[in-house]
């Protein structure tokens, strides 16, 4: 058995003159706890100091869905981990932070997954790149995106109530985009990006001019199951004004080619569409005005962004 701690001791003797003297008023009673409170930091100090949390090694398989290069993150859409977990998306950091400088969205990971108390890395990392599928660009490894100021195609989709619709509709509009699919189980994923257009949306009511010249459209990833339909009955659960926010769906190609536009990758697997993020904000021009990759971006941040933007006195 381990000695007890000096503070134990002490702590001990000053409970035993208290005791002894029978003195324990108010004043003594404080030094008593504060003499316990001290003896608890010390105690689990002295237990922690010198003794590094044990470490549990599990084998780690999946796919690079996102490289977060500020934060030194990058998410991986994992299969089950034996003994640890399920599969699911997640972020992990990796004890090597210089590997994420040669990743890319779509690699295959091999790593060993290292958990140490509330600290978890990964190291040992294989990474392999696939090769394309011609017919696939939504699985290439590489990819281009469009730059500021690019004229955005007229991609023609179907929105919420079976309507086709294009994106030369909204001409005269500053128009943000983004993407979601309705069972995507990941809140800081597709939950997210639907409750930041929320809080756009309510803070531009303040102001009906810019509020009646930007629309909202959120297109699908899994267009098989979002008919217009489920996307309706989404829109409805989000409280959302269908004047000027949309969901749109269309054909698998159709969605490929849009997403491929802007440079965000996807793919299925058991039921789950694993897919990076992109949101533009188009100008009433129909040129891009800015791409943001991932979730971090804030609605505040759109927001000034939007006050930024001129409107063209057409459309509504």
């Amino acid at each position: 058995m381990n000695d007890p701690p000096t503070a134990l001791v002490g702590f001990h003797v000053v409970l035993y003159v208290i005791l002894r003297d029978n003195c324990c008023d108010m004043q003594n009673l404080r030094i008593l706890i504060v003499a316990f409170m001290i003896v608890l930091a010390t105690s689990t100090l002295s237990s922690c100091k010198g003794k590094p949390e044990p470490e549990h090694r599990y084998q780690l398989k999946g796919k690079v869905v996102e490289i977060d290069r500020k934060d030194k993150l990058v998410t991986i859409s994992h299969e089950d981990i034996p003994g640890y977990m399920v599969g699911m998306t997640m972020p992990f950091k990796l004890k090597d932070e210089r590997l994420l400088n040669d990743m890319e969205e779509g690699d295959r990971i091999q790593a060993t997954l290292v958990i140490a108390g509330l600290r978890s890395w990964l190291e040992d990392v294989v990474v392999t790149r696939e090769t394309p599928d011609p017919s696939d660009l939504s699985k290439s490894s590489t990819w281009t995106e469009p730059k500021p100021g690019e004229e955005v195609p007229n991609f023609k989709l179907v929105n919420q109530a079976g309507k086709h619709i294009s994106f030369r509709d909204y001409q005269g509009n500053t128009v943000m985009v983004t993407f979601i699919y309705t069972r995507c189980p990941l809140p800081e994923y597709c939950p997210l990006m639907t409750d930041n257009f929320s809080q756009i949306l309510a803070a531009l009511k303040s102001e009906p001019e810019k509020y009646t010249k930007t629309h909202f459209l959120s297109i699908t990833l899994d267009p098989e199951y979002d008919s217009p339909a489920i996307l309706g009955e989404y829109a409805a659960a989000h409280s959302a004004d269908l004047d000027r926010w949309g969901f749109a769906t269309g054909s698998k190609d159709e969605i490929k080619k849009v997403a491929t536009y802007f440079g965000l990758q996807y793919w299925t697997e058991n039921d789950q569409v694993i897919h990076s993020l992109r949101t533009a904000i188009i100008g009433a021009d129909g040129r891009l005005l800015k791409l943001y990759r991932g979730n971090e971006w804030k609605p505040d941040e759109i927001l000034k962004e939007l006050q930024k933007t001129p409107t063209l006195g057409v459309g509504g």
